[in-house]
Order: C-alpha cells, then sequence, then structure tokens
C-alpha cells in the first residue's frame, strides 16, 4: 500500500469503465499517455497485465475483473467522506445508463424520459441492451446504474425490485386466418411460432457470476406441457432476439408470436398484430430492475429507481 497512488485507481476504474483508453482520459481529465503511463505503473506494482488490448477494445484480465468492483466501492466510499452528497433534479448534469431488452425499453423507458425532461432538463439518459453477455461487470464497475430485466438469482452484492409482472398473449399479423378468432390448443399446435430469445441456452438463462436472467422471452415450459397433453410438440420457425421486430416479421406469414401483454398492447394500438388470449392461464412473470448495494443510498440513484418504478406502475396498466 505504500508505493499506491490512488489516482492509479481512479484510471482503472476509467479504463474498466470505457475500456478505451482515450474515452478513459477524457473520463478523468487525463491525456491517453498520462492513462497508459499509469496503467503501465500498476500493471508493474500489481504484477498483472490488467487489461490487454485487442481490436474490440481493453479486454481485463481475471485478476482486473476480481479487482474492479473493490476499487469502484473504494472510491465512492472516499468519494462519500467529502461529505454527504447533494442531488437536485432542476440542476443536475449527471448522465444515467440503464440496461434494458427493448420490449422494456419500449413499454417502460418513455415514461421514464417524460419525466426527466420535465424534472432534470440537464440529465442524460443512456440505453444498453440488456442482452450484454458482461452486464455484470457493467454493474459492477458502475458503466450500468439499473439493469431492467427478468432475473432469477441475484449476487449478495446486487440489489432487486420487482416493477410488475407480466403475463403472456398471442399475436399474430392482422390478416393472419385466425386473427380475431379464439385460438384453441389444437390450432396452437398446427400454428409456426416465432419465438424471441436472447441467447442460445439450453434451460432459456443466461448465468453469469450469480447473476442469473432469462433468455427465452416466453413460457416454453408451459408451451410444450399444454401441446404434449395433446400429443403436440411446438413448431418453431423462427428464433430471434428482438422483441420491437416482431409485427414486420408476422406480417404476410402464417407465423404467431407470444409477447408479453403490454407489448402486445403496443401493437394492437399501432395496427401491426391482432392479440388472442392463449388457450391456457399464463402464469405471471416479474420484470426486475437490479442495481449495486453501493448505490442503495446514493440520492440521485433512488430518484431514477423512484422514476422507473412509477413508469412501470404505468406500463403495467397497458393489458389487452
Amino acid at each position: 500500500m505504500k508505493n499506491l497512488d490512488l489516482n492509479l485507481l481512479r484510471v482503472f476504474d476509467a479504463v474498466m469503465r470505457e475500456r478505451n483508453v482515450l474515452r478513459a482520459g477524457d473520463a478523468i481529465s487525463l491525456s491517453p499517455s498520462a492513462v497508459s503511463h499509469a496503467l503501465s505503473r500498476l500493471r508493474a506494482l500489481l504484477k498483472d497485465e490488467l487489461f490487454v488490448r485487442t481490436a474490440a477494445g481493453m479486454v481485463p484480465t481475471v485478476r482486473a475483473l476480481e479487482m474492479a468492483p473493490l476499487v469502484r466501492d473504494a472510491l465512492v466510499t472516499i468519494e462519500r467522506a467529502f461529505g454527504p452528497e447533494q442531488f437536485h433534479p432542476a440542476s443536475t448534469d449527471r448522465q444515467f445508463c440503464i440496461a434494458a431488452t427493448d420490449y422494456i425499453t419500449a413499454v417502460v423507458l418513455p415514461h421514464v424520459l417524460r419525466a426527466v425532461s420535465e424534472q432534470a432538463p440537464n440529465a442524460s439518459v443512456t440505453i444498453l441492451p440488456a442482452s450484454r453477455l458482461d452486464l455484470t461487470t457493467q454493474i459492477d464497475v458502475g458503466r450500468v446504474d439499473v439493469a431492467l430485466g427478468s432475473f432469477f438469482s441475484v449476487p449478495h452484492r446486487l440489489r432487486e425490485q420487482v416493477l410488475f409482472h407480466a403475463r403472456d398473449v398471442l399475436v399474430v399479423a392482422p390478416g393472419h386466418a385466425l386473427a380475431g378468432r379464439e385460438i384453441s390448443l389444437e390450432d396452437l399446435g398446427r400454428l409456426p411460432l416465432l419465438v424471441v430469445s436472447t441467447g442460445n441456452t439450453d434451460d432459456g438463462l443466461l448465468s453469469e457470476r450469480g447473476l442469473s436472467r432469462r433468455a427465452e422471452m416466453f413460457d416454453r415450459a408451459t408451451l410444450n406441457a399444454a401441446l404434449n397433453a395433446i400429443g403436440k410438440s411446438p413448431d418453431i420457425k423462427l428464433v430471434q432476439p428482438h422483441f420491437l421486430a416482431i409485427p414486420t416479421l408476422l406480417a404476410g406469414t402464417e407465423m404467431a408470436a407470444i409477447v408479453p401483454a403490454t407489448l402486445a398492447a403496443m401493437f394492437r394500438q399501432a395496427g401491426t398484430a391482432h392479440v388472442s388470449e392463449l388457450p391456457w392461464p399464463p402464469a405471471p412473470r416479474p420484470a426486475h430492475m437490479v442495481w449495486h448495494e453501493r448505490h442503495s443510498h446514493d440520492p440521485g440513484h433512488a430518484w431514477l429507481r423512484d422514476l422507473l418504478a412509477k413508469a412501470a406502475l404505468k406500463a403495467a396498466q397497458m393489458d389487452v
């Protein structure tokens, strides 16, 4: 510790968040050469490469990934030691980063952005895809403030809150032969299906360093069980990762898709899909927001979480 310069940790933290020397320097007001020099000193001190330069950016080593959340916690603690943090929405120019699927972006975040523009006109919001394989790291190092999605297990260092519960419905193109009809189980057994999945997994879950989230955005187990009961199995014709592409992909085909009712309501209002109930009572699935525990008492972060919770309540009312 006697050889450790606190500024080296600031550089490490910036490079971990930005994965780019130039952007890291901009974030902490240092030149790229100063950032590179600091990294060289830290590498010599720790006897580890820490970051490997690749075409995709600065890729952290295992040691760097282990260090990252601890360094971020230490820097936040030091910042708080200088006095209680003040946050005033009307005057803040803070940048918030939210990770979300295109589905939750479409149904929840418009309400959030309207509230931000009214209450904090100088603040800005960045939205990243929640399907990122390094989502846990992005939360750990502070690049992502809040992740929105369906999570099954959350590590102890993260906090979670249920935003709303989603139920599944069936959508087809407006000109589909079954549009406007009640869909029976036998009908469903004959329909080619389009499904949304953000990862190729055996169990429908994406897991990374203690954070497990849903990869398949429909209840495959219930679908399989219902069709197996009549001697059928799902005819899955297309697997793709984008909810908002569903109406375009369904148009002119016989395919159907199982989607959350809140999103189906948007499709119906836009006239891009017809909505039917599933031939079984769907079990509601929770949608969560997840954040790092270090932010729990951050006034600005608490303000953002409150906006998200209120926006989710409005979104939950958009049912078909």
